[in-house]
């Protein structure tokens, strides 16, 4: 049984209660698949990047199996409105957030469980998106709060901002650093890393914990705190405020659409 997510931000939940810890969030559009279910809980699994976690069962509408292979088989546009509306059956408004899926989008309308969206915002095809956008979208989440699990211009966390930013861009990536970490072409010397690439970051015990992505004159964008700026370099990230190096620099990584 498949779902698509109906509302702007649903919480993606470790465990099937509302106090459970968010671990990451569905946006407008993204389809899921339905493994088990718990008195009014779904545990899903993420078409976009194969994520496991639980959902309350309201918060999505389920779509038929002739829906989903549409789903699957056809590129969905991506919304590149900070915020922008959907009207729900031509008369309920409901708001999206940026890097939102437009699944069977249309003349403006959207169709599927049986109800009509009609979206007039900016809309690109994430197929035919260009990876050197990276930078630009990124630089839209600037001053974006850091929220653990979050994936919007509300609330982010590191590798967030990442995977929304890559999606974007017609890039899929996994939703946390350390499985980021283990895809694309590893660059070899940061002299090397291009606008556009992913550097990861480990701790003492060398495990991936952070994520940002590589701009121009050596800097990098990346939420901590929230989604700043700073300067990046062989040995890591250097926050002019604290005048330290904030994150130890591991691996840079390089991706295509």
């Amino acid at each position: 049984m498949f779902a698509i997510c109906n509302l702007s931000l649903v919480p993606v939940r470790k465990d099937s209660s509302n106090q459970s810890e968010m671990i990451s969030q569905l946006l407008f559009g993204e389809a899921v698949e339905i493994l088990d279910t718990h008195k009014g809980w779904y545990k899903i699994m993420m078409l976009f990047d194969q994520y496991i976690g639980w959902i309350d069962q309201k918060q999505v509408v389920i779509i038929s199996e002739e829906e989903i292979k549409n789903y699957q088989t056809k590129s969905s546009k991506i919304s590149t409105d900070l915020l922008q509306i959907v009207l729900v059956n031509g008369g309920e408004m409901s708001s999206i957030v940026m890097g939102s899926s437009l699944p069977f989008y249309e003349n403006k309308k959207m169709i599927f469980g049986k109800t009509e969206y009609t979206f007039e915002g900016t809309a690109i095809d994430c197929k035919i998106a260009r990876p050197e956008n990276i930078v630009n979208f990124a630089q839209l989440f600037l001053n974006t709060p850091y929220l653990w699990g979050g994936r919007s211009p509300f609330g982010i966390d590191c590798s967030g901002l990442t995977q929304v930013v890559c999606k974007m861009c017609g890039i899929a990536v996994k939703r946390d650093a350390a499985q980021q970490a283990n895809e694309g072409e590893t660059i070899s010397w940061i002299q090397e890393s291009k606008a556009g690439d992913l550097a990861f970051f480990d701790n003492e015990d060398g495990k991936i914990v952070h994520v940002g992505i590589v701009a121009d004159n050596n800097q990098i964008i990346h939420a901590s705190g929230k989604v700043r700026i700073d300067q990046l370099d062989h040995q890591g990230i250097f926050n002019k405020e604290t005048g330290k190096y904030s994150h130890n620099l591991r691996v840079i990584k390089r991706y295509s659409s």
